[in-house]
């Protein structure tokens, strides 16, 4: 699994690289940041509010997937000792959710910058359990960060 092996940041400690806050915390893992790209995880656990008869839903990946672009940002704000900014999804496109995760799997995500343009990233992500791809698609994320871009 290669960058997926171990994490840079994981536990509780994510809490400071993402705005949202129990129960609604849907990325468990920082595994790497590279220039336009950065990967994460999640493990499905029973008691995720987004676990529906033992599968995360669809509505828990989409979460999961703008969470998982938040803590891209966090990175790069806490390396610069910079507040981590609030985000907001602008829009999806073409989102394709082949498969629903099961309790006890554990999700891998790749994010890759396509642009960056002041306060909005348009990204595109996949999703993995193991090898299998199970989501991909493009999210526009707006950051509440004053004129400020992560990378500054």
């Amino acid at each position: 699994m290669g960058i997926f092996e171990k994490a840079l940041i994981s536990g509780a400690e994510i809490k400071n690289y993402i705005p949202q806050r129990e129960p609604i915390i849907m990325v468990d893992a920082l595994y790497g940041v590279e220039e336009n790209k950065s990967f994460t995880g999640l493990a499905v656990e029973e008691d995720n509010i987004f676990v529906e008869a033992g599968l995360l839903n669809e509505s828990g990946i989409i979460e999961h997937i703008a969470q998982s672009c938040a803590a891209r940002v966090g990175y790069y704000c806490k390396q610069r000792n910079i507040p981590v900014p609030v985000g907001y999804i602008g829009a999806l496109k073409n989102i394709k959710i082949s498969a629903l995760p099961q309790v006890g799997q554990q999700m891998f995500t790749t994010v890759t910058v396509l642009q960056e343009v002041f306060d909005i990233t348009l990204v595109s992500v996949e999703v993995r359990v193991g090898e299998v791809i199970i989501a991909t698609g493009e999210m526009k994320i707006f950051l509440d960060c004053f004129g400020l871009t992560p990378h500054q």
